[in-house]
């Protein structure tokens, strides 16, 4: 690992950060929607993002299963309650493969 990665994080060009205006532009004009609530399922009961699909990021066995049911090819959009998890979720997408990962900055909240 290079310094660069070790002192700002290994920073993907597959990762995009949107704000709340920019996420729901671009889930409102995107056909086939690969839309992801990464919090738990409790959470996703109190509310959720129309047509988004629950996947646990605290249930690794589960996450990584579901999430390779998806198209890798094909953008995947994801949020959690803050954006703390999906910003990890969107590290082991990365890693798992898919080549556009968009996380809602400040999550369901914002």
């Amino acid at each position: 690992m290079s310094l660069l990665n070790l002192l700002f994080g290994n920073k993907s060009k597959n990762i995009k950060k949107l704000s709340s205006t920019e996420f729901k532009d671009a889930i409102s004009n995107t056909k086939k929607l690969q839309l992801v609530d990464v919090r738990s399922p409790q959470e996703y009961k109190t509310g959720a993002i129309k047509n988004a699909i629950n996947i646990d990021f605290y249930q690794p066995e589960i996450f990584e299963i579901e999430f390779n049911k998806l198209d890798k090819e094909k953008p995947v959009y994801i949020y959690c309650r803050s954006g703390a998890r999906s910003g990890k979720a969107a590290k082991t997408l990365d890693n798992l493969g898919f080549k556009e990962i968009y996380d809602l900055r400040g999550g369901f909240m914002a």
